[in-house]
């Protein structure tokens, strides 16, 4: 049998990690083992970041729509709950676009939450 020389396909691995490595600090980004240490984390807080950028976001939105409500004279808390009991299906990125963009309107949608 033929023998097997496996010499391109480890080199061009090896230059995919070390590209996934660009702009690394100190020797992560030359040596092959420390980059793939350094990408295997990566990854892994790219993935679990990810879900809490959702997190972030909603927190954030919730912020503004409370700060909106409590200009118009109600809290969030009151103001959501109002939103479900009149079925008023916007989501807290509508609502926060509204409370940023458009006060008038989400003041409009306050009052008929009170109501």
């Amino acid at each position: 049998m033929a023998r097997t020389k496996r010499g391109k396909t480890t080199n061009k691995k090896r230059k995919k990690v070390l590209a996934g490595a660009k702009g690394f600090k100190w020797g992560r980004k030359s040596k092959y083992k420390a980059a793939k240490e350094a990408l295997m984390k990566a990854w892994s807080y790219s993935y679990r970041d990810r879900r809490t950028k959702k997190r972030e976001m909603r927190r954030h939105w919730n912020i503004i729509i409370n700060n909106a409500c409590r200009k118009n004279g109600m809290n969030y808390r009151d103001f959501i709950g109002g939103l479900k009991e009149k079925n008023i299906e916007l989501d807290r990125k509508a609502l926060c676009t509204l409370a940023k963009q458009r006060p008038e309107t989400f003041s409009k949608i306050v009052e008929e939450v009170k109501k």
